[in-house]
């Protein structure tokens, strides 16, 4: 093999083709450094690529309010939200987390409130109103123009759920429009196409502007 060191009694010393190795290598030892204190720098902070599923109703009231408050400190880090509403395989999709209501959480699967119970509202315009009598109780809305949402994973239409004093009534509604987002049930419902059900903190504004009557 090649000599590297010399060696004596009292020392030892890089041979001239050590002190060539050394000059090779060196540089390359340097920048070992200065990549494992980036790899240092990832551990303390976040960073990287987020990619998250999640429902409409918690990607406007529950992520948006979070992307506000977390990208601006940390700016090595990425996020995708995917908005939608089937059961989605996080881990086959390559997702590392998903927002879904309790019900629609697979029981295998590790999860974490993050926000309150949602509570839903029966809503239309005045000038939806202005034509029709306010229903009084939810078995009354089988007589109006609703505003449905179709769901992804089965295909059906959401039957609208009610409550009250713990009792549990379900009503299958019909009407002309059918969608299968939030933004334009609520259009629709604010242009007086119908009634909607929908998120009461997404409909709250409009409820307060008058613009939309609950019942």
């Amino acid at each position: 093999g090649v000599r590297l060191l010399s060696r004596t009694t009292r020392s030892v010393a890089p041979t001239e083709a050590g002190e060539h190795l050394l000059r090779v290598v060196a540089p390359r030892f340097e920048e070992i450094d200065n990549e494992m204190a980036m790899l240092s720098e990832f551990r303390d902070k976040p960073a990287g690529k987020l990619r998250i599923t999640a429902g409409e109703h918690s990607a406007i009231t529950i992520l948006q309010s979070v992307l506000a408050r977390l990208l601006p400190d940390h700016p090595d880090l990425n996020i995708e939200i995917i908005v939608d509403y089937g059961f989605t395989d996080i881990v086959a999709e390559g997702f590392d987390a998903g927002v879904r209501l309790g019900p629609q959480v697979a029981k295998d699967m590790i999860a974490l409130r993050i926000g309150p119970d949602m509570r839903m509202a029966v809503v239309g315009s005045p000038a939806y109103f202005a034509r029709h009598a306010k229903p009084v109780i939810p078995d009354d809305l089988t007589a109006h123009n609703c505003i449905n949402l179709r769901m992804p994973t089965h295909g059906g239409l959401y039957i609208w759920e009610f409550e009250k004093n713990g009792q549990e009534l379900k009503v299958r509604v019909e009407g002309q429009l059918v969608f299968n987002t939030i933004a334009m049930r609520l259009e629709s419902a604010l242009q007086g196409l119908g009634l909607a059900f929908m998120p009461g903190d997404l409909v709250q504004d409009a409820v307060a502007q008058g613009r939309l009557i609950r019942v």
